[in-house]
């Protein structure tokens, strides 16, 4: 059994949608970020940084496995899915794996900040962080145009560009024209699995509509970004 802390956040759902793939079974604790369960002792001894989500496997002597790139591979090395045992397709998955843990993630998180949550808008900031965003979306896009999915068979890279690209309107990044990537994302959204692990701890999809920018998700998410 794993116990999964987890928010629902991109870095979550990448979590929460791997277990769900592999079949993993798995129990959740919700941390409330806004409350700042993130940084109570309890939950530092299982993640030092503070951040979810994090795993303990209790059938590897409670392993506690923090950052949700090395989660994943855990989990596909733990169970054999979703990521090749060749060397050459190993690479190429985690080559796309940190694809997203270096561009995608950094650079639509900061463009949440500075487009949603900051109380100072400062345009400078807004646009450098979304045009960076479009442009590794661009990439993407590329790469899926001769491929069905990022490095060739489904694979953690796909979960994990995934639950952020997935938010794109949310950093007011538009995919328009980027047809490859579009087809992708539907065609993941339609996975089960994925329906099921965005929905962990639980749903938040309606308000990530474009119009929610002033309501109290806002509110609160701005108190989790200060902490």
């Amino acid at each position: 059994m794993i116990t999964l802390y987890t928010s629902p956040t991109p870095n979550g759902w990448k979590a929460s949608i791997a277990l769900e793939e592999m079949g993993l079974p798995y129990e959740v604790e919700a941390i409330d970020l806004a409350k700042g369960d993130q940084k109570k002792p309890d939950y530092l001894k299982i993640n030092p940084n503070g951040r979810i989500p994090a795993i303990v496997d209790h059938d590897e002597g409670d392993l506690a496995v923090f950052e949700s790139g090395a989660i994943l591979i855990y989990l596909a090395e733990k169970t054999g899915k979703l990521m090749p045992t060749d060397v050459a397709g190993r690479s190429r998955v985690i080559q796309w794996l940190m694809f997203q843990m270096g561009g995608i993630g950094p650079m639509m998180g900061q463009a949440n900040i500075f487009y949603r949550y900051a109380e100072e808008k400062i345009p400078f900031a807004i646009s450098r962080y979304q045009n960076e965003s479009r442009r590794l979306f661009e990439v993407l896009d590329g790469q899926l145009a001769s491929h069905e999915y990022l490095a060739g068979d489904y694979s953690i890279a796909d979960i994990a560009n995934w639950s952020w690209v997935r938010t794109h309107k949310w950093s007011g990044v538009s995919t328009e024209g980027l047809a490859n990537l579009e087809r992708w994302l539907a065609a993941i959204a339609d996975r089960p699995a994925a329906q099921k692990g965005i929905a962990v701890p639980y749903d938040i999809s309606a308000k990530l509509k474009e119009d929610a920018k002033a309501d109290d998700f806002v509110k609160q998410a701005r108190t989790m970004v200060t902490r």
